[in-house]
């Protein structure tokens, strides 16, 4: 078969490498790709929003299946228009990756049925956004309603943030047209976890649980990032945990979606908050979690491939799915000063200490390819990624592995898993 994936980060860097491992595959190409899936696929001179040429060159090389890594081109409709010129695609149609799209609609409708989540509003005007806050409970969480590459969250301590966080979002439009619309939610406390999930439109499969770390320095300080390194199984996703999600959000999510006409393929990612009062929605996303994918699939035995078409042919229920009884930890490596300004095209060392090296994986975020050598070319860099027989395991080799390479203006946390020693 010949595949196409699209994106360009960790997040892809790892599918890749899934797909890579499949019988089945012949063929790996990526669209745009970075340095590191070069390595195992041929990267596309094609960006993700560009659908009619990512169309016209999946008819012409006859793509026998495409994966959409990314947010955007599935909220943009990617899927519908691959559809349209008869390709198979797996991801959500724009019609279910709103589930993502919107954090109003994913509010509204867990609301309408059901689903636990955190109270809110949603705002359309600020000038009523700031009066509601005048009377509102704080903490405050302040979310921007479209997609802003998983920073148009601002956690408010004081009425006074809040004010700022409004005009910062609604008015001086920070996050762009993300912020046209906001949602103002309560501040939950609890244990984080995120679970990935894959969807046949009516039947939903979980896959192991992780945990984000996404704040930039040590001790969950600094301002929030696309993710600073994760960890998998989550000790604090219990089997109570996971019947209690199974019975009122997982099934329920997918039923919701099917019956508002919009059945969702692919992937849900479901981040939850595990609070005094039960588990709860944060938030949903329409598609793998970036860095929870780098922790996750390298654990799955199952072929990605295999799992995808059940997912596209509504055959999930057929499958089995089954991860290694191991753990994974991953250690972003970014460039100083992310997530606000950066500097690229540093020289990346060390990279072939990784050849060879089972259980362990460096997966390339932000890099690319400059006179024959790899440089960085983005915020988070690469994605370090170790198993282990136990978390402390995974989480020392990660680390250790983390000191094999190197690039100029490198920075990463110190603590990620720490939380492990608190199971």
């Amino acid at each position: 078969m010949k595949i196409l994936i699209v994106g360009s980060g960790g997040r892809e860097h790892a599918i890749a490498a899934a797909v890579a491992k499949s019988p089945k595959a012949d063929k790996i190409y990526c669209a745009p790709g970075n340095a590191g899936i070069g390595q195992i696929a041929e990267c596309v001179p094609i960006g993700a929003m560009e659908f009619d040429k990512l169309v016209a060159f999946a008819k012409e090389k006859e793509i026998d299946l495409t994966i959409v890594g990314m947010d955007d081109p599935l909220v943009g409709g990617l899927v519908d228009e691959m559809e349209a010129a008869g390709l198979r695609v797996f991801g959500p149609r724009k019609n279910a990756a709103i589930l993502e799209g919107s954090k109003a609609f994913s509010k509204d409708l867990m609301k309408k049925y059901n689903i636990p989540t955190a109270a809110y509003e949603n705002f359309d005007d600020p000038q009523k956004a700031l009066a509601y806050l005048e009377t509102a409970k704080m903490p405050v969480v302040l979310k921007a309603d479209g997609l802003a590459l998983g920073k148009g969250v601002l956690i408010c301590e004081t009425l006074e943030e809040a004010r700022e966080g409004v005009r910062t979002i609604m008015e001086d439009k920070k996050f762009g047209a993300a912020g046209n619309r906001m949602v103002i939610e309560e501040f939950m406390t609890g244990r984080e976890v995120s679970v990935l999930s894959f969807v046949d439109g009516k039947t939903i499969k979980i896959m192991s649980s992780a945990q984000d770390h996404k704040r930039a320095q040590d001790g969950d300080q600094g301002l929030n990032t696309g993710g600073m390194g994760t960890f998998s199984p989550s000790p604090f996703y219990t089997d109570e945990v996971d019947a209690f999600c199974r019975k009122y959000i997982y099934q329920a999510t997918v039923d919701a979606m099917a019956a508002e006409g919009r059945p969702f393929k692919g992937v849900i990612f479901f981040g939850l908050m595990l609070t005094k009062d039960g588990p709860k929605v944060l938030e949903y996303n329409a598609r793998f979690g970036d860095p929870e994918a780098q922790v996750v699939l390298p654990r799955m035995k199952n072929d990605m491939i295999d799992v995808a078409e059940a997912c596209i042919d509504g055959t999930l229920d057929q499958v089995d799915l089954v991860f290694e009884d191991n753990a994974a930890v991953c250690v972003v490596l970014a460039s100083e000063g992310y997530p606000v300004s950066y500097e690229k095209g540093f020289e990346i060392t060390g990279l072939s200490s990784f050849d060879g090296k089972d259980g362990y994986y460096c997966f390339h975020a932000g890099t690319a390819l400059k006179d024959g050598k790899i440089v960085t070319n983005g915020g988070r860099v690469l994605g370090v990624t170790a198993k282990g027989a136990t978390l402390q395991e995974a989480r020392a080799n990660a680390y250790a592995a983390a000191e094999w390479v190197h690039f100029d203006r490198q920075y990463m946390r110190h603590d990620i898993g720490k939380a492990i020693d608190e199971a």
